[in-house]
């Protein structure tokens, strides 16, 4: 137990010199290759290698997850030394240490419990303090070197909440899904997240950000104790909320919120009947990352486009409707599937003829009855708080919501449509759920500028 902390307490230490990245200036990978070197080529047997050997360095005789990690992080510090645009330093600092604080912070946990829901939030908690922190010394030391002040770095402290926040989920998220000597792998991805980030430069407040952190927080916890998420379907969810809350705000927030909410009710209403009709979500109704992705992508797109908008020229209007537009569809498809499924006598959406319940494609009128008061329910939300399509379309609220509830029940026929002609061994529900949801965005944005042209 206590070599696992002490081999995180390296991994934690190698990723702490990102922060001092601006103050080496282009030598910046010089310490990442020699330690590189180190755990490569030097250690290769001893009390410190069977400290820091993770699975398969043992058969392989080389310390290769320790080893990558600080090659990774050599990589990640040439690309924010020479490139034309590089990679800021900042984002660098916060992607090293969300995951090596992550690891430290997880293995700290672990000498107390092996519980999962506590591994990640000891994970989350070290990790977002560790790249917060990352980013203050690393701002601090491109201060000292620049000449400049502190009053600028101060007013980033916000900024540095928030993109050490996105760095550690989507740290804990990629780790979800790859093997621990995969560190390496995280930690570039959450770099390019962290480059991404940076980019869209989003105004975040100090009352926003922990309100924000607050909020995903507590209903991430509700979702997973409810049992309506696993851990990795807890962890999108609560960045996607996060980002959506930050970036958009708090009307597009209620939106999606709305979606999970009523989605995880509907998915556990009256589960044992469903399970033994065989039309139940597997894994007791707890969504995993797949499934919240299937469903959110598209918003998630859509919610970047806005963000972006401003930096590229594009109307702000197109991506509201996307947003809206998916989000009706992915809640009228859920509840027309959990609610539908409880009845009997579903018919096939191609042919109208009687098929098994469970069926691809196959739908009841309850079902479909569901769905429109689902999509209708998230056009009421959108349609008047954010506005979608303002002042793109005419009509105020009752034109803008009928296009969101257009756009949902299209969307969850797409889906019922590729159910019956395309789902099955090759093509599965996920990838369906994607494209039913992007050609519910698509419609709202085409109905959208029809109506504007018109």
């Amino acid at each position: 137990m206590y070599r696992r902390l002490r081999r995180a307490s390296v991994f934690a230490a190698v990723a702490a010199l990102a922060a001092f990245a601006p103050a080496l200036g282009t030598a910046a990978a010089v310490p990442f290759l020699a330690a590189a070197g180190t755990f490569l080529l030097g250690i290769r047997d001893g009390e410190w290698f069977e400290t820091l050997a993770l699975p398969g360095d043992r058969e392989e005789e080389r310390l290769y997850g320790v080893g990558a990690f600080s090659l990774s992080l050599a990589g990640l510090a040439l690309v924010a030394t020479f490139p034309p645009v590089p990679l800021p330093a900042g984002a660098f600092a916060a992607a090293a240490l969300a995951v090596g604080g992550g690891r430290l912070g997880r293995e700290l946990v672990g000498t107390r419990s092996d519980d999962e829901f506590r591994l990640v939030a000891g994970y989350l908690l070290a990790g977002g303090v560790a790249a917060a922190v990352g980013q203050v010394v690393s701002g601090a030391a491109a201060s000292l070197v620049g000449g400049g002040g502190g009053d600028a770095l101060a007013g980033a402290f916000p900024a540095f909440a928030f993109l050490g926040s996105v760095a550690v989920l989507t740290a804990a998220l990629v780790r979800s899904l790859v093997y621990a000597r995969d560190a390496h792998i995280t930690v570039v991805v959450v770099a390019l997240v962290a480059w991404g980030f940076t980019a869209l430069d989003p105004t975040v407040t100090p009352v926003g950000v922990v309100a924000a952190l607050a909020v995903t927080a507590a209903l991430g916890y509700a979702s997973y104790a409810l049992g309506a998420a696993s851990v990795p379907g807890m962890l999108t969810g609560v960045l996607l909320s996060l980002l959506t809350v930050v970036l958009g705000g708090v009307a597009w927030f209620l939106t999606l919120m709305a979606f999970y909410a009523v989605g995880g009710l509907a998915s556990k209403y009256r589960f044992d009947e469903k399970a033994d009709r065989g039309v139940a979500q597997e894994n007791q109704g707890a969504r995993g990352t797949g499934n919240v992705l299937a469903n959110s992508a598209v918003a998630l797109a859509a919610l970047l486009g806005y963000a972006a908008a401003p930096h590229v020229g594009v109307p702000e209007w197109i991506f509201r409707l996307a947003f809206a537009g998916a989000v009706a569809t992915a809640m009228a498809d859920t509840l027309s599937s959990e609610i539908g499924g409880l009845f009997d006598a579903p018919r096939l959406i191609t042919t109208l003829r009687p098929a098994e319940p469970g069926t691809d494609g196959a739908v009841t009128w309850q079902g479909e009855l569901a769905g429109l008061a689902g999509a209708a329910l998230i056009a009421s939300l959108a349609a008047v708080p954010l506005p979608v399509v303002d002042p793109v379309v005419g009509g105020g609220a009752l034109r803008a919501g009928g296009i969101v509830v257009l756009a949902g029940v299209f969307g969850m026929t797409v889906d019922s449509l590729l159910g019956a002609l395309v789902e099955g061994d090759r093509v599965g529900n996920q990838a369906v759920n994607f494209l039913a949801t992007l050609s519910g965005a698509a419609l709202a944005v085409g109905v959208g500028a029809g109506v504007a042209v018109g």
